[in-house]
């Protein structure tokens, strides 16, 4: 439910480093390999679009350079505007902050629109602020974290020029270049797809010299209700060190959630029902 790296991370248990051992797959000969717009397609919709809607309690371990923790609990809910067979369209986000104290009752929503930029809202309790968040904030720190605000509702896959560059017994390989360089601070980043689930394991992210500053991982997947889904992922700085790990635990799918709570109204006025 988290990352586009998810649009919601959300598979039995799969570590990485051992991500050959998961599903082995033995190279078909003649197996015809899917397009490149395919395999983005598929591994966008898995990664973020598994149901007509979700609900995960989040875990969030944020861990600085000098390996001191600092911890974040919300719940997230994910509405589809659309069947995922449609396209994998447009989307909502509700995120609810239930620790630490600073953050609790902070909200963040967004409002994911495949054809244009995102909407996105933070509601600061504190000062009682809705505050829209800009394109151009989109990656900074979410809620100090080592994941960015477009982590969490996921980066739009037409704001990148894709292509295959390795197929392995496991997996597709992609590099992606974004089409407006100074929007990002990276230059390109690599993403490993499951060839089986379409589900991306890992994303490198390299700055303009080709050096790798930022790794992204799927650390344990699960089945859930059927779908693939990603429960624990880690996010490391490989320039000011550190990572946040997160957990997602009573992951819920298909659970009916109504339009209307994704609005401003409910960012002061949470939907208590379906937080719990």
């Amino acid at each position: 439910m988290f990352s586009r790296v998810i649009r919601f991370p959300f598979v039995l248990v799969l570590l990485f480093l051992i991500g050959s051992l998961w599903f082995p797959m033995q190279p078909v000969q003649g197996e015809e390999i899917p397009s490149v717009e395919t395999i983005v397609e598929k591994a966008n919709c898995v990664a973020y679009y598994q149901g007509k809607d979700g609900r995960a309690q989040v875990s969030m371990v944020i861990t600085d350079s000098q390996g001191r923790k600092r911890r974040r609990q919300f719940t997230i809910l994910r509405r589809d505007a659309e069947p995922a067979e449609q396209g994998c369209g447009e989307q909502k986000y509700y995120v609810y902050f239930h620790r630490p104290a600073d953050v609790n009752k902070t909200v963040f929503m967004v409002w994911k629109h495949p054809d244009r930029d995102d909407d996105r809202w933070l509601y600061l309790p504190a000062l009682d602020l809705v505050k829209r968040i800009a394109a151009s904030d989109e990656r900074t720190s979410f809620v100090g974290s080592h994941f960015f605000y477009e982590d969490v509702s996921g980066r739009n896959p037409a704001e990148d020029v894709h292509e295959l560059v390795k197929t392995t017994k496991n997996y597709y390989v992609l590099k992606n270049t974004p089409k407006n360089p100074e929007a990002v601070e990276f230059a390109y980043y690599l993403v490993w797809i499951h060839r089986k689930t379409f589900i991306p394991v890992k994303t490198e992210y390299y700055d303009a010299s080709g050096k790798l500053y930022r790794v992204y991982e799927a650390l344990k997947v699960e089945t859930i209700q059927g779908y693939p889904t990603v429960t624990r992922s880690r996010m490391r700085d490989l320039q000011r060190q550190g990572e946040t790990v997160i957990a997602y635990t009573g992951v819920t799918y298909d659970i009916g959630l109504p339009d209307d709570i994704f609005s401003e109204r409910y960012l002061r006025n949470p939907p208590r029902k379906y937080l719990r």
